[in-house]
């Protein structure tokens, strides 16, 4: 799984937990296990105001756009976040 970050204000609680294909954000469930190779999954088909680019699948790999809401004392970390390149299941590391 690829979880790129899209860094944008204002700031707001965002949590994440992945359980192979299923994303836990904000205590909300996102299974993505379904999603054949090569198949999109539009953002809009997904109900999260944090998915904001399209789910895909390729060579295997699940990619995603999440957003990262940003406070006005964020790092650099966090205005130019790099990918989440196979993160392990249990909470996703968000930089701050």
């Amino acid at each position: 799984m690829i979880i790129q970050l899209s860094p944008q204000g204002p700031s707001k609680a965002l949590s994440i937990q992945k359980r192979g294909d299923v994303l836990i954000i904000n205590d909300e469930r996102f299974d993505f296990s379904q999603i054949p190779e090569g198949a999109v999954l539009p953002a809009s088909a997904v109900n999260s105001e944090f998915v904001v680019g399209d789910v895909t699948r390729l060579n295997g790999e699940l990619k995603l756009t999440i957003l990262l809401p940003l406070g006005p004392d964020a790092t650099a970390a966090g205005m130019f976040p790099a990918d989440i390149v196979n993160p392990p299941d249990g909470n996703v590391s968000l930089p701050q």
